[in-house]
């Protein structure tokens, strides 16, 4: 389904369940669109899916599903003093200064956070993105000093860029870089430095302006083509949550609460889960044979398929993958990296090769 034209009620920047949060739209309020939905469940269940784009003509709640997602994601415990806000726990997943600091039996400042939003303008410079290092003083003084970028700001949070097909190739490089790395390194006349940049990466565009390069495209973890409703109970569906919403949003809000905890205790529960989900053998031929099937260059369909679908077992309460859940999460993990000929009439469908390849191992549902 669609954007209730939502896209412009969520102004405000969504720091989940503060005071700014009453003109937020709820998540779980958008009507139907459950593939995008749930793309970005999965994607904050396991960032290290590779990201989610959302393709779609405006209008269809692109922008409104992912500033609503950060109010549905659970709370982080971090080390208040970091600019990272790296986890007090984990020593793998801390900065530099904040490693050194545990292993010296320092007790770390806690606090506990809302997840964001982290926007990214299309007009950011590289050094904003990244951060920059203070060449003069590194030389003089023999100091790495480090102004933290975007990405700092991102890490642990949700990263959102609008329109991601206008960002410079090389910028969208970067950024999937360090989504796929989980960490950010800038270098700088032999100078380098290096934190966590683990992020949940969103792009949103709208495809009438223009595409990515078939190269980027690809390292999207999944991808999402979403279509404006027809069906006309769900538009006067929509039009009617639209307008109750902006009657009354804290009322509006309160009807959905009890779905927002619920699914932000679904996510929490995934998360915890996910380790422990199993892929049998024969699901593994599964994935592999469909990816065969479809002609996939490299390997990052297989392991982007198979982490999502161990995701969703993990959202779902199952402990091993079944070929049901494959099917779900196959046309969204791998659609955009089928290979398109000049003037080919029909487009190889992931769907069509799931069942082939379903059919000859013999797998059921």
């Amino acid at each position: 389904m669609t954007d209730h034209d939502h896209a412009d009620v969520s102004t405000a920047p969504t720091t989940a369940r503060d005071a700014s949060a009453s003109r937020t739209f709820p998540f779980t309020a958008i009507v139907d669109q459950e593939e995008m939905k749930r793309a970005l469940v999965l994607n904050a269940i396991n960032p290290a899916i590779g990201g989610v784009l959302l393709r779609g003509e405006r209008g269809t709640a692109k922008s409104t599903a992912v500033r609503a997602l950060a109010e549905v994601l659970p709370d982080l415990e971090v080390v208040a003093d970091c600019p990272y806000g790296c986890p007090p726990d984990v020593p793998a997943e801390m900065c530099g200064s904040c490693r050194e600091r545990a292993d010296a039996g320092a007790e770390l400042p806690v606090e506990t956070r809302s997840m964001q939003v982290v926007d990214l303008p299309l007009n950011a410079s590289e050094d904003r993105v990244v951060g920059s290092i203070d060449l003069e003083r590194a030389v003089q003084a023999g100091e790495r000093e480090f102004e933290p970028g975007i990405l700092a700001e991102a890490n642990r949070n949700v990263l959102y860029v609008d329109e991601v097909n206008l960002l410079d190739d090389h910028l969208v490089d970067v950024l999937l870089d360090a989504a796929a790395m989980g960490e950010n390194v800038v270098e700088r006349e032999g100078v380098s430095y290096r934190h966590p940049a683990e992020f949940i990466l969103v792009g949103t565009m709208n495809p009438e302006e223009g595409d990515l390069r078939p190269q980027l495209l690809d390292r999207f973890g999944l991808v999402v083509d979403i279509e404006g409703v027809s069906e006309a109970d769900d538009r006067v569906e929509i039009s009617q949550r639209r307008a109750a919403f902006e009657a009354d949003p804290e009322g509006f809000r309160e009807r959905f609460a009890d779905e927002q905890r619920d699914l932000r205790e679904r996510i929490a529960a995934a998360r915890d889960r996910l380790d422990t989900v199993e892929v049998p053998e024969d699901v593994a031929r599964l994935i592999a044979g469909v990816n065969v099937e479809l002609d996939i260059d490299g390997h990052r369909g297989d392991i982007t398929l198979r982490r999502a679908a161990r995701t969703l077992a993990a959202l779902e309460g199952e402990s091993t993958v079944t070929p049901r859940l494959v099917r779900r999460v196959t046309r969204t993990a791998l659609d955009h990296r089928l290979k398109r000929l000049p003037f080919e009439e029909e487009e190889t469908d992931a769907m069509a090769a799931f069942h082939d390849v379903r059919a000859e191992l013999g797998l059921e549902d």
